[in-house]
């Protein structure tokens, strides 16, 4: 193993320490396992689509497809846990709540066994506020993007 798959495998975070961090629980825990980031600056997670999710009961019977909005509130999770590990921080100390969307584009439809891979890096911090940047890709091709800012609340 060289030194960078080594120094990549030390930034790998499991879901035990994603709910350390962010305080979304099942059903709406959307990000299973981040990849890498560099703190203050990018994050690269990941989710399994699974068919046993709830959102496919009824999105739609027959057809199952994940819903644009969660895809943008995964990438939004996925950037909060970025925040958290810039700072190590941890779920009880703040809340972060989603203000804004922009520039969201839909590429392609998400299944069930689907794999996705979000990646988003922060643009700007202003006051408690952050704006990311965030892309979510299938199979090396991207399914949706988005601009996000995210504010913060302390409990």
């Amino acid at each position: 193993m060289t030194d960078q798959e080594k120094s990549n495998q030390d930034k790998q975070v499991g879901v035990e320490k994603i709910m350390d961090l962010i305080p979304h629980r099942y059903p709406f825990l959307l990000v299973d396992k981040v990849l890498d980031y560099e703190p203050g600056e990018w994050i690269k997670a990941v989710k399994n689509v699974s068919f046993n999710e709830p959102q496919f009961q009824g999105h739609f019977p027959g057809h199952p497809v994940m819903p644009g909005v969660m895809l943008i509130e995964a990438m939004a999770q996925a950037a909060g846990v970025l925040t958290q590990l810039s700072r190590s921080g941890h779920a009880n100390d703040a809340l972060f709540y989603l203000v804004k969307v922009d520039k969201a584009k839909f590429s392609q439809i998400v299944v069930p066994g689907d794999q996705l891979i979000f990646e988003c890096k922060i643009k700007k911090i202003i006051k408690n506020m952050t704006l990311y940047e965030g892309k979510t890709t299938v199979d090396g091709k991207v399914a949706a993007k988005a601009e996000f800012l995210c504010a913060e609340k302390s409990k």
